[in-house]
């Protein structure tokens, strides 16, 4: 079973998204906040983080820079999931060491693709 981290400080947003994963077989857990993702990660490996770019404390950007920098953590792929969607911003997730980049709205099947590309797809 393939397995994604949730991290967004939205509650909704984090159902919506596991909803949309209901029936493709994903093992999801959440996260409210960078440092929760950090603490989770230290314990589970997902296959992919989904990452929100606007948090309290630490920002996505910030959370991404300190995963890649991880040799624990610095292959797993993480996707944006955010409201900012300027050219610069996506640069600069992308910069940050992000493997994708959606912006909310964002469509379900477009998401399951983006998670397939980034990782959830690998075996």
């Amino acid at each position: 079973m393939k397995k994604l981290l949730i991290v967004d400080d939205h509650a909704d947003i984090r159902r919506l998204v596991r909803l949309t994963l209901e029936f493709e077989e994903v093992e999801v857990r959440e996260a409210a906040d960078g440092p929760q993702a950090l603490d989770i990660l230290k314990e589970w490996r997902p296959n992919a983080v989904l990452v929100d770019l606007m948090m309290p404390g630490m920002d996505g950007l910030t959370l991404c820079r300190k995963l890649r920098d991880q040799p624990s953590t610095c292959g797993i792929p993480v996707v944006f999931l955010t409201a900012r969607g300027h050219a610069q911003d996506r640069e600069a997730g992308m910069q940050a060491g992000a493997s994708a980049y959606l912006v909310k709205p964002f469509s379900p099947l477009q998401l399951i693709q983006e998670l397939d590309r980034a990782a959830l797809g690998a075996t």
